[in-house]
Order: C-alpha cells, then sequence, then structure tokens
C-alpha cells in the first residue's frame, strides 16, 4: 500500500482497519471501496484545506470520512427510480427529436439553395459540422453537470469562473475545428467531384467558423441555465442537459450557416474581402483573446492543452458521415429528411448514458480503478440488459428510442410532405431497424470506452462523447443509405411528393 501519511491509520477503529485489510476480487478490474483508496496511486493524505476549512480527500470527502465505515455507503452509486430517470430523459428526449425532425426538414429545403447546388462541399460540411458542435456542447454539458453532481457549484465565484472557462474553451475549439473541418470538406468535394475554386474556399471557411463559434455561444448559455436549474430542483443535470444540447442546436445551426451560405454566397465575387475579414478577425483577434482567457482558468486550463484529439479525431469520423450523405442526397430523394433524425437521437441518447456513467465513476471511484458495483470488459447483452449498473439506463434508453423513433419518423414524413403520408411499412420497419443497430453498437462502444478512459485516468467527460457522436453519425448516415438500398432492391423506395 502507498500512503504517504501511514500513521494515521492508527487514530482509525478496528473496523475501518478491518475494511482496508480486505483485498481485491478475482476479476483485477473490481475493488471495494476500501480497497480502491487504499490501492490507488492516487490516493494522497494530504491535509488540504477545503474552503469551509475542513481537511479535504478529492476536494469531496474528510479524511475522516474516507477512512470510516461510512465510506461504502457514501460512495456506492444512487439508485434512481427507474420511473424518475424514465421521465427526466424522455421530455427532453422528445424536444431533441422535433430538433431533429427540424433539421431534417431544413436540409431538405435548403438543398433547393443555389449556394448548395453550387458549392458541392456544404453536403460534406453539414454533419462535420453539426457534429463539431454536438461533441462541444454536450463535453460541456457533461463536465458541468458533473461538477453539479459532485457538489461543487456552491460558490457564486467559483461558478462564474467555471462558466466562463467553459465558454471560452469551447470557442477557441469552435474556431480551431471549424477551419479544419471546412478545409477537409473542400479538399474532399474537389477528390469526388473533380472540380476546386479558390473562392469557395474563403466562403466555406467564413460560413464554418461563424455557424460554429454563434450557434455554440448562443446554446451554451441555454445549456448552462439548464444544469443550474435542473440541479437547483434536484433533478439530475446528466439526464436533461445531453439532451437539451441536441434539441434545438441541430437545427439552429444549419439555419445560421444556411443564412451566412446565402448572403456571403451572393457576395462572394464582388465583396470577397469580407470573407477575409471574417476569418481574419477571429483568427487574428479573437481566438488569442479567448486562448488567454481559458489558459488561465484552473477548471479548463488542462483541457485546452490535452482536448484536442477526440474533437479533431471525431470531425474526420463525422466527415465519412459528410460523405455518405453526398453521395446519397442526389440518388435517394427524401434521405436528407431522415439522416439527422437518426443521426440528432443516436448522438442524443448515447451522450446521456456516456455522461451518466462518467458521473457514477466521478462519485463513487478515483480515476484509474474502476469500483464493484461495474466492469470494463463485459458481454453486450451484460452492458445494455442486466450484470452491471449502467445497464439500467442502457435498457431504458433501448425502451425509448423505438416508439419515439416511430413518432419522429412519421412526425418528419408528414410535414415534409405537406400532409401526406408517404412512409410504408417496409420503409419503417427498415428504419427502425438500422436505428436500433446504431443504438445498440454506439451504447455497449460507450460502456467499453467510458470505463477503459477511466482505467487510464483520463476523463471521460472530455474525451468520450465526441468519439461517440461522430461513431454515431457515420453509422447512421451508413446504415440509413444501406436501409434505402435494400428498398431500392425489392422495390419498396421510399417516394416523396416532391
Amino acid at each position: 500500500m502507498n500512503v504517504k501519511n501511514p500513521e494515521m491509520f492508527n487514530s482509525t477503529n478496528d473496523t475501518s482497519a478491518g475494511y482496508y485489510s480486505e483485498k481485491a476480487n478475482e476479476d483485477s478490474n473490481q475493488y471495494t471501496v476500501p480497497t480502491i483508496f487504499s490501492l490507488s496511486p492516487d490516493f494522497n493524505f494530504k491535509n488540504e484545506q477545503n474552503p469551509d476549512g475542513k481537511k479535504g480527500f478529492d476536494k469531496q470527502k474528510s479524511i475522516e470520512s474516507v477512512l470510516s465505515t461510512d465510506t461504502v455507503i457514501e460512495t456506492s452509486p444512487k439508485k434512481e427510480k427507474w420511473y424518475s430517470v424514465s421521465i427526466q430523459i424522455f421530455i427532453p428526449f422528445m424536444i431533441a427529436g422535433i430538433g431533429t425532425i427540424g433539421a431534417g426538414i431544413v436540409l431538405g429545403k435548403v438543398e433547393e439553395y443555389e449556394v448548395f447546388n453550387q458549392v458541392g462541399a456544404l453536403y460534406i460540411l453539414v454533419p462535420s459540422l453539426l457534429g463539431l458542435k454536438g461533441n462541444l456542447d454536450m463535453c460541456l454539458a457533461s463536465r458541468l453537470s458533473t461538477q453539479a453532481n459532485l457538489g461543487n457549484m456552491k460558490k457564486k465565484k467559483e461558478v462564474l469562473k467555471m462558466i466562463i472557462g467553459n465558454i471560452g474553451l469551447v470557442q477557441v475549439q469552435a474556431i480551431v475545428a471549424s477551419c479544419i473541418v471546412s478545409l477537409f470538406a473542400i479538399s474532399a468535394s474537389a477528390i469526388i467531384n473533380g472540380n476546386f475554386e479558390w473562392s469557395h474556399v474563403y466562403l466555406l471557411v467564413a460560413c464554418s467558423i461563424l455557424t460554429a463559434t454563434l450557434s455554440c455561444f448562443t446554446l451554451d448559455f441555454l445549456l448552462i441555465s439548464v444544469i443550474f436549474l435542473s440541479h437547483r430542483i434536484k433533478l439530475n443535470p446528466d439526464n436533461l442537459a445531453t439532451p437539451f444540447a441536441a434539441s434545438i442546436g441541430d437545427v439552429v445551426s444549419l439555419l445560421v450557416l444556411s443564412s451566412w451560405a446565402r448572403l456571403l454566397y451572393n457576395i462572394h465575387d464582388s465583396h470577397q474581402w469580407v470573407m477575409f475579414t471574417i476569418v481574419g478577425v477571429y483568427i487574428m483577434v479573437i481566438l488569442p483573446a479567448w486562448v488567454l482567457i481559458v489558459r488561465k482558468n484552473e477548471y479548463t486550463k488542462a483541457v485546452l492543452y490535452q482536448g484536442w484529439t477526440p474533437v479533431l479525431c471525431a470531425l474526420f469520423i463525422s466527415g465519412g458521415g459528410g460523405l455518405v450523405l453526398d453521395l446519397a442526397v442526389d440518388r435517394f430523394p427524401g434521405y436528407v429528411t431522415f439522416q439527422p433524425i437518426i443521426n440528432g437521437i443516436g448522438g442524443n441518447l448515447v451522450s446521456v448514458h456516456a455522461s451518466r456513467t462518467s458521473t457514477m465513476l466521478h462519485k463513487t471511484s478515483i480515476k484509474g480503478v474502476i469500483p464493484p458495483h461495474t466492469k470494463q470488459w463485459v458481454a453486450p447483452w451484460t452492458a445494455l440488459l442486466k450484470g452491471v449498473f449502467p445497464a439500467k439506463t442502457a435498457r431504458l434508453l433501448l425502451a425509448m428510442s423505438i416508439p419515439g423513433q416511430i413518432v419522429f419518423v412519421l412526425t418528419a414524413d408528414v410535414i415534409s410532405n405537406d400532409g401526406a403520408l408517404m412512409a410504408r411499412l417496409p420503409f419503417i420497419a427498415s428504419y427502425l431497424t438500422v436505428s436500433t443497430v446504431q443504438l445498440l453498437i454506439l451504447l455497449y462502444s460507450a460502456h467499453l470506452m467510458v470505463h477503459t478512459l477511466w482505467k487510464f485516468k483520463i476523463d471521460p467527460d472530455n474525451f468520450a462523447i465526441p468519439y461517440l457522436t461522430a461513431m454515431g453519425d457515420l453509422l447512421g448516415s451508413t446504415l440509413l443509405l444501406l436501409a434505402f438500398i435494400f428498398l431500392e432492391s425489392i422495390n419498396q423506395e421510399y417516394r416523396p411528393t416532391a
């Protein structure tokens, strides 16, 4: 046992000593709660002073509480009532579904714009940009939800510092990542379509930066409000924040993107300096200012240096979904209506699962050690149905997704076809099949990824969601295309009225 002040154990009672003499189970990933603290190299018996003047452990527990018999009770996950969790997730889930329906309808309308017909790279840009916005907002929601559940949102000064740091971090990541994703879209479009225009480069970079920064800045304040309100009324922010992040985010981002794209396209020949100015001001002025703010913030400084890998990798994974969209948009009418729905709902639900699992690990263990109520490597049925603590959430999400998807698909079909129901049984069955397969893969991947990151002492709040939502975009786009191809092969194509 690696303990800096072993004499502290002498002051504990026999019961506590008995607890600390327990050994790990045969499964090396599972430990009793006392063993978690005794075996972990991160366990530090420094006599730190909390703001309230008490000695602290890991900024949450006093040394006395860690060494007491109550530790097992304090660090066990609280079992929320299934109906309470269901209601908390279901309401924002339905609101998020309305947002994805709106995004699909908007995407179906904007494909008629001249700029979308002339600048093919926009179709590649859309999934990547929506995925980027979702990644950044959901990571912010997950980080702040964890802080709320850990009880770190009590002092106004610290809360304000936390908010400013997280908003600044999202803006920095949005500016840098949007530039990269726009260049990726331009390059991929040039390779696929065989044409390249410099004027389109400036247009796409300017549109991408404006869309990412403005939509994230607006939605971040909404997210923060939801987290604080839910925490104040004793609801779990993990159940509410990430669905709200996806609820109107996609449709707002599409509206912002299409509006700026139309405006800048109309002046891109005569007033090209406008796009140079937009890009220059963001890169030379706004980006350095936000970097200075984030570097001085203790809550986000580490993420500024270490949080780029998942965001950038997720961009290219989502870019694969953009390539699929570019291939499918002309071949299958109606594809653009349902693609944002399958991607948005899948990413929404898996983000809830990842956020809840991450918070559970933060509350019941310390980085590097898997607590006794869950396991790192398990079979899919164990992770998704019964066998570990997070399986309860996975079951609820799976049960919720099927009726929700039916409502969303039929609603989007009726709205996009001016009140006519064009979706037939083969299409609905195919869509439900691919959406369920997508969600099963995502939820199981979330279990493995979050636990593996925790085992390697990496905070899942900053790393898991970008990968998972990007996987959701790529899987959703690809599986939906396969469903359309299958329907075509059996002469049951989806035929919209337009």
